[in-house]
């Protein structure tokens, strides 16, 4: 044999060999592709230690759609590199959300840690915009209305047209179709399915999890179903059982079995929650990017389980009891603040709220009441017309408001007491609290809180102000007293401190308990000209100041037995009225002597001219808003020598029950 032959035969051999490793390897790929991902076990949304990290950051980019910058966050995984080119999954959020709802709610980063963690996933970026897409792109007012639900669909524009090309100008990723995946949550869902579908030379990975009533119609979503065949490598579609929204995923469902149009349609038990939607990233994530066996498809409708059939009116909960979380204790009981007589709301002694609906001819009820920007709690609707839901986990302690959205339109809980806030007047819920003694309405001697009309010539009217005056104010009819100007916050009035915050009882239990000097609350409204909601850089605080030290402060002192110096005046407010507290303070010294701001911002030593006229600055906030901040402002105005004081409130964040703590702690510390 000479060397040619000799060569010819190796060649042959190695190109057999190699094309056996081929066969190996594309076996291998195969065989991973074959694997049915299934519901996610315990623990999986768990931070796990030592293990690798990715990092979640803020961007902004230039939206040329809106008109404006529009911010998004953004995932990188574990051990990433620039070096390197990632493919990028776009995950869209709810109605009541933003680009924050998912980490707030689903904690993807922790989710996606565990599975590369596990060599589960393929690396990947994802992007978490905010789907609303206008200017002022906050989830707050009526996130129902026109213009919100309106800027749901724009964003497919400007997802399109200004967030992907930013992404992929700015990040080192894969700019093809096939590494471009979409999917959401909701009404997230609904876009993805709609953004998707309709951009399949955009996206060959779609995903709809619970998708809200704004995905089209199935013929709309794939009008040519041979395109989509071709052209999609994975659409994912997942919802609860118990989603009073189901019919809108097993309608798409449906339409896509009849054109044989690939796809995974997976039920799994749950509501229209952060449950369920964890799980749709945690099976779609590790479906996309890699190679899928279509043959696999009918595995994840055979793992799925059947639509909960309501018949009691509870929601797809029997005896109103949580048949997918049995932690819920069954021991609901009508809140505190129900109409006389009525049952619902309920809550629990975790506090879980429950919410009982009569609407037989709505379609869609949900309650605003939520978690950390959840966008509320939907209900589901049972046979005797009753709508019926549990939210998703335990409330914060204290005072919430909250309001219906029936079929889009907003109203209020006719079983439940209204209070002013949020511009307008809204149903109240109380979830018992376990420091609520000192709120709590007992056998001690009270105060009085009457109203008053008092002349205002800066705004050409009479105004309203409530004014609390300690127990025997009546019978010590030679006493003075110090006066505390306490302020509301941002769309709420003169009732909020003692309907809502309960300022009243805190004082009759304080002062029964031998615990603060007596003195009057004087409460008004803050707001003297007309601002539109979330606009509140329009407020203008002249007039307001005008009126509180002209025209309110001259009254009380001629009409109550008050003690008219600076020395025995103070002034405080929550959240816009810290705002307003700490502007009016700074401007009038020879005013006020203690100054409070609770969840209103900070003094810093350099705000304050003559440090001699300020006997006491407090400051507050809950442990869940920026604590940080107020204890250095607090220490840095002890370090320059002022009576500063500041308290946390555990577990409560920008809401009443951080208030009331915050007047409970402040009142003893006055007039000293």
């Amino acid at each position: 044999m000479d060397l040619t032959d000799c060569t010819v035969k190796y060649a042959i051999y190695m190109k057999k060999i190699a094309t056996c490793l081929l066969l190996l390897s594309m076996v291998s790929v195969y065989a991973i592709s074959q694997n049915v991902v299934k519901q996610a076990p315990t623990g999986f949304d768990a931070e796990t230690p030592n293990i690798a990290h990715g990092k979640i950051d803020t961007i902004t980019y230039e939206s040329k759609t809106v008109g404006t910058n529009r911010r998004a966050l953004i995932y990188t995984p574990p051990g990433f590199s620039k070096s390197k080119n990632y493919p990028v999954l776009y995950l869209l959020h709810g109605i009541g959300g933003d680009e924050k709802e998912w980490l707030n709610g689903g904690h993807p980063q922790v989710v996606l840690d565990n599975l590369y963690a596990g060599n589960k996933i393929e690396p990947m970026i994802v992007v978490m915009p905010n789907g609303r897409a206008m200017k002022d792109d906050r989830a707050t007012g009526n996130i129902m209305a026109p213009d919100k639900v309106q800027a749901f669909a724009t964003f497919e524009r400007d997802l399109l047209d200004d967030l992907i090309p930013y992404i992929e100008n700015n990040f080192p990723v894969k700019k093809d179709r096939e590494s471009r995946a979409v999917a959401g949550l909701s009404m997230g869902g609904g876009q993805s399915l709609n953004f998707g579908l309709g951009n399949l030379d955009k996206f060959a990975w779609v995903g709809g999890f619970s998708s809200a009533p704004n995905t089209k119609a199935p013929e709309a979503l794939v009008p040519d179903p041979e395109v989509a065949k071709n052209k999609l490598k994975l659409l994912f579609i997942s919802c609860g059982a118990s989603d009073g929204l189901i019919n809108f995923s097993k309608r798409t469902h449906d339409y896509l079995a009849e054109k044989k149009v690939p796809h995974i349609y997976y039920i799994e038990p749950g509501y229209h929650d952060f449950k369920v939607w964890k799980n749709g990233l945690y099976m779609f994530s590790q479906l996309i990017f890699k190679p899928v066996d279509q043959s696999t498809f009918p595995e994840y409708l055979k793992m799925s389980v059947e639509p909960a059939v309501n018949t009691n009116g509870s929601g797809g909960r029997p005896g109103g009891s949580s048949a997918v979380n049995s932690n819920i204790k069954d021991d609901f009981k009508p809140s505190v603040l129900n109409q006389p007589g009525q049952m619902f709301p309920q809550v629990n002694s975790q506090g879980y709220a429950r919410f009982r609906i009569h609407a037989p001819q709505a379609d869609s009820v949900k309650v605003s009441l939520g978690l950390g920007g959840r966008g509320g709690t939907l209900l589901v609707k049972g046979a005797d017309g009753h709508f019926t839901g549990t939210t998703e986990g335990p409330m914060d302690e204290g005072f919430h408001y909250y309001h219906l959205t029936v079929d889009g339109g907003t109203f209020n809980d006719p079983g439940t007491l209204n209070y002013y806030g949020s511009t307008r007047w809204e149903s109240g819920i109380e979830i018992p609290a376990a420091d609520q003694d000192f709120y709590a309405l007992k056998s001690v001697p009270h105060g009085h809180v009457s109203q008053v009309l008092f002349p205002s010539k800066i705004t050409n009217t009479s105004r309203r102000a409530y004014v609390y005056t300690p127990p025997g104010y009546s019978e010590k009819s030679k006493t003075k007293y110090p006066v505390l100007y306490l302020q509301h916050g941002w769309g709420e009035d003169e009732t909020a401190w003692s309907n809502q915050g309960r300022a009243n009882l805190i004082m009759d239990n304080l002062i029964a308990e031998g615990k603060i000097k007596p003195f009057i609350i004087v409460m008004t409204y803050g707001m003297t000209n007309e601002v539109k909601w979330g606009r509140m850089r329009d407020f203008k605080i002249d007039t307001f100041q005008t009126v509180l030290v002209d025209e309110l402060i001259p009254y009380i002192d001629a009409n109550f037995r008050t003690l008219s110096n600076q020395a025995n005046r103070a002034m405080a407010g929550l959240s816009m009225g810290g705002m307003e507290t700490k502007t009016i303070t700074l401007a009038k010294p020879e005013v006020f002597s203690h100054y409070a701001l609770l969840s209103g911002g900070t003094y810093a030593p350099a705000d304050i001219k003559d440090k001699s006229k300020v006997k006491l600055i407090f400051l507050s906030c809950g442990s869940k808003e920026n604590p940080d901040n107020v204890k250095k402002a607090t220490d840095e105005l002890k370090a320059t020598g002022f009576n500063a004081v500041s308290f946390i409130s555990d577990k409560t964040a920008h809401e009443f029950q951080t208030w009331r703590r915050s007047l409970k702690e402040l009142a003893p510390l006055l007039f000293k």
